[in-house]
């Protein structure tokens, strides 16, 4: 399965971006789909996750910011970004959640100035 993020950009703190993660394949068939944040520097981490009949779970960091949706027809997994933060800065990765990952590919950046 390939996985491509994008969407990122340069936006000031206080803004808000829209991240999109298309699929090769159906993502019905992968089930939970998560968007992962790597800051500069450190271990990329997990923000968001969306089950397959989208229910949501998110890291302290973002709750309440963030919101995760997903188009089963389109392949497609959604990150809405607001109220962005400076350390919310790094690249944006979308996966499955689990052991088994898919390969990881390029991420979108995201670059939050102050």
């Amino acid at each position: 399965v390939q996985l491509q993020a994008s969407g990122g950009g340069l936006v000031q703190a206080g803004g808000s971006l829209r991240l999109s993660c298309t699929a090769s394949r159906s993502i019905l068939s992968i089930g939970v789909m998560a968007w992962y944040h790597q800051a500069p520097g450190k271990e990329r981490e997990l923000v968001a996750t969306i089950t397959a009949v989208g229910n949501t779970n998110f890291a302290d960091s973002v709750k309440g910011r963030f919101t995760i949706s997903r188009d089963n027809a389109k392949n497609t997994v959604y990150l809405q970004m607001n109220s962005l933060k400076p350390e919310d800065t790094g690249v944006y990765y979308c996966n499955r959640v689990g052991p088994r990952k898919y390969d990881w590919g390029q991420g979108t950046l995201v670059t939050v100035s102050s």
